[in-house]
Parts: structure tokens; sequence; C-alpha cells
């Protein structure tokens, strides 16, 4: 069994071998039973990375995102297997690519509308579009001609994103494949349409204020800014310089700097809030947030041996997806320490998370550093953290 002086010297290991700094928090039924700091937030300056430290969320900021969406769910505010048209009505209707004998792409109707189950489970056929780069994926194509108004304008609202991009033809029949990118757009745009509120109006008043996440939102406010760690490319000789990257321009206040749904910052304490009353089935400090098979659902694999050849990487060996997380299905496979159903998700810049329910753990790690090197720290990371329970 592990100690935290392990986790401790793991931590501490990273920072030595040219980690810039990290932070992490573990709870367990509740109670906090690891919380340690190291490195730098500011190298240059000698700041460290503390307790305020924030840290770009990235694609991490998809648990509050899923999470927001299955509370309304479990509000009866929409079900599951309805079409996103009756909500978004431009996508009543879409149309999909299919490769004649030939091999030339052909646009035809979808047999079936995208359902809503087909977004929160990344089945949609929409990948991510961040650039007008020329590609040879014909979906990627179809998303730049949608984008290239908004582009052009330079500022757009989730809803204004999700509409436009309600023209792209689909890489498959929705609901046959698994690709990460799009649906979450379209989550963000549902969760405004069910709630009638901002998006991230709807994260504080279901997440954020009821689990006192007082440090976690998409825009600046006070002093964030000069708690944001440095984002810090690492070369292949192992120096770091800091990196600047479009993402950020998000964080500064104003409509101008609006496109579409924007990622979150957050730092180590306030996320752990988040993965502890998923990890203890909907409570957090004795109160309830959510429903205890709610979140069983939410967790629970979805995808078929065809869509887990689309998902499986040696990163998440072993994992399947359910609704906006991956979750444990095979142990032996990824030579997990994680219970069946332990499930969380990962930001690009290097933040990762898992909730365990079945032993009540919520593990959170983060550091911002490009490339994040995921698979190097982000195992080590899970390994030492679940053997400290007994």
């Amino acid at each position: 069994m592990a100690s935290t002086k392990d986790l401790d010297n793991l931590l501490q290991g990273f920072v030595d071998g040219g980690l810039p700094g990290c932070g992490m928090k573990v709870t367990h039924k509740g109670e906090c039973i690891y919380e340690g700091y190291f490195g730098y937030a500011d190298i240059e300056n000698k700041v460290p990375v503390t307790k305020d430290s924030l840290f770009r969320q990235a694609s991490m900021s998809k648990l509050p995102l899923y999470t927001t969406m299955m509370m309304l769910y479990e509000q009866g505010k929409y079900l599951i297997t309805e079409p996103v048209g009756k909500y978004i009505p431009e996508y009543a209707q879409n149309k999909k690519y299919i490769i004649s004998p030939t091999g030339k792409p052909t646009a035809v109707p979808t047999e079936h509308p995208m359902t809503i189950s087909d977004v929160l489970s990344m089945k949609c056929g929409l990948p991510y579009c961040y650039n007008n780069k020329p590609t040879r994926d014909q979906t990627l194509t179809s998303m730049q001609k949608c984008m290239e108004p908004l582009w052009e304008k330079g500022h757009y609202s989730v809803q204004e994103h999700v509409r436009a991009m309600a023209g792209a033809v689909l890489a498959y029949e929705p609901g046959t494949h698994w690709t990460y990118g799009f649906g979450s757009e379209i989550t963000a745009a549902l969760i405004e349409v069910l709630t009638d509120m901002p998006v991230n109006d709807a994260f504080k008043k279901y997440i954020f204020e009821p689990l006192g996440m007082e440090h976690t939102r998409s825009r600046f406010a006070g002093d964030d800014r000069e708690k944001l760690v440095k984002l810090y490319h690492r070369g292949d000789d192992n120096t770091l310089t800091e990196s600047k990257i479009p993402f950020d321009k998000k964080f500064e206040p104003g409509e101008e700097n609006t496109q579409g749904w924007e990622r979150l910052f957050s730092n180590v304490d306030d996320y752990s809030r988040l993965m502890t009353m998923l990890a203890n089935g909907g409570m957090f400090e004795g109160r309830r947030i959510m429903g205890r098979k709610t979140i069983d659902m939410m967790r629970s694999n979805g995808l078929d041996e065809v869509m887990l050849r689309d998902f499986e990487d040696p990163y998440n060996m072993g994992y399947g997806y359910g609704y906006g997380v991956r979750t444990i299905i095979d142990k032996a496979k990824g030579n997990l320490t994680g219970s069946i159903g332990a499930f969380g998700w990962t930001g690009g810049n290097g933040t990762w998370c898992e909730s365990d329910p079945e032993e009540g753990l919520a593990i959170v790690y983060m550091h911002n550093q490009d490339p994040n090197m995921e698979l190097y720290y982000h195992h080590r990371v899970r390994n030492v953290a679940y053997s400290l329970i007994k």
C-alpha cells in the first residue's frame, strides 16, 4: 500500500524531471486523503504552484457540461432518445457522406435524425473544426464552409456556432461510430435552450454555486489573470518556454472575445468538489446535488465493438465511453486498479480526473504543459492514488 509520501515523491519527481508545476487532490468518501502542490506557476518570476493556482481545463470543461446536462435529464427537461431537431430545428434533417464504389463521397440524407444520445456519447458524426487549413477530410471541409461567415465576423455565440454547423455533412450515420468533437458544442446549445440561460450561467446555478466552486469560470474576474499558471512548451531537450495559445483569448471579458462555448479554468480544490460529489452518489457535504442513478447512467459504457475500435488507444485502454465521460470496462486490458464504472476525462493541457463511486474515491490532477505527455504522467498519478485506499 502506498502512502501520501509516495505521491509527494512522484509529483516532486515530475517537476525535477522537467514539468513546470502541478497540483493534486484525492478524496475518499468525502474526506481529503491527499493534497499537494509542486513546482512553479511562473518559472521566470519564481511564483510557486499553490492551492489558489488556476489551470486551463480545456476538454476537462466537459465534466461540468455533461453533469449539468444529466441534471436536466433527471428533472424531466428532455429524453435521451429525442431528436436534437426538437430543440434546435436546424438539426431536424442532416446529411451524411457515403462512399460510392468508385471512392467518391456523396452527401445523402441520414436514415434517422440525430438524437440527444448521439450527441452526448460523441456519435453524432461531427469532429472538431478549429481552422480553415486545407484537408482531405470531406466532413471537415464541409464544416469549414459552414464556419466561414463566423470566422469572418470574428466572434460568435454558442447558438450561432451550433446552428451554423447544422449545414455540415456528417461523417457517418449518427449512432454508428464514435468521433470526439462537436457533440460538446451541441450539448452546450441544448443546455441553453433547456434552461433559457447562457450555458455558463447554467453551470453556476446547477454546479458551481451548490458545490462552492467559487474559482471556476470561463472569463477572468478579479485577480484570476494573475492566478492562471503559465502554459509552457517543453522542447525535446526539456527546455521550457512560455507558450501562447488562441484559447487564452477567450478568457478575456468582452463579446469580441466570444467564440462559441468557452472552456473553463479552475483550481484543484474547486474541481475536486465536483469529482467528490460524483464519486459519492451525488452527495456533497451532507447535501444531495444529483441523483445516484443518474450518475450510474452517465458512466455506463455505450460503445459496441465497432465504436470501441474508434475510441481505444494506448491512453484509454480498458475504458469505454458513456455520456461525456470515459468509463472503466476492462481492468485487465488497461492494467487498471480502479473499479468497473470509474469515470472521468482529460484536458489537452495536462489535467486529469476520475471518480470511482464503488470506492467513493475522487482524484484530480492538474498541470499545464505542451505537449502534455499525458500517457507518462496521468497513468502514474492514477496508479499511486488508487493505492492510497485500504
